[in-house]
């Protein structure tokens, strides 16, 4: 049922693969329906570091967040997305930069620097009663 055919695609390619899929999906008429001169002038400070393909997903993105829930912003809450998606695909980019193979373990894991020694369990006080554990039959 589960046939390889000799095609091996790690974790990497295939979150590059789905982002551009969805950044392809998006219809041609909705994201960019403005002039590219207009376009470029919108864009967001530093957003012209950005390669195109990754303009183009962090635009996408943008366009999906506004689909969802763009009634719920006004129009400086939508400038502030816009300009976090822009910012975070810097981000991404330095991610995806990073050589990680599929059998890579994960880097942060909770281990503790030092051992700490265990306090010694002190014994009841002379006058106390003795508890039900304690008493045997």
């Amino acid at each position: 049922m589960n046939k390889s055919n000799g095609l091996k695609i790690n974790r990497r390619e295939f979150a590059q693969r789905a982002a551009l899929l969805s950044a392809a999906m998006v219809p041609a008429g909705f994201a960019f329906n403005v002039p590219a001169a207009a376009a470029s002038a919108q864009l967001p400070e530093g957003a012209e570091k950005l390669s195109a393909e990754s303009r183009v997903e962090a635009e996408a993105r943008f366009q999906q967040i506004m689909s969802q829930y763009g009634s719920r912003f006004d129009s400086e809450e939508q400038k502030s997305v816009r300009d976090s998606c822009y910012s975070l695909q810097r981000s991404l980019e330095r991610l995806r930069a990073f050589h990680l193979e599929n059998g890579d373990a994960p880097a942060v894991y909770l281990k503790p620097l030092l051992e700490r020694e265990k306090k010694p369990q002190s014994a009841p006080a002379a006058g106390a009663a003795p508890t039900a554990a304690a008493k045997k039959p």
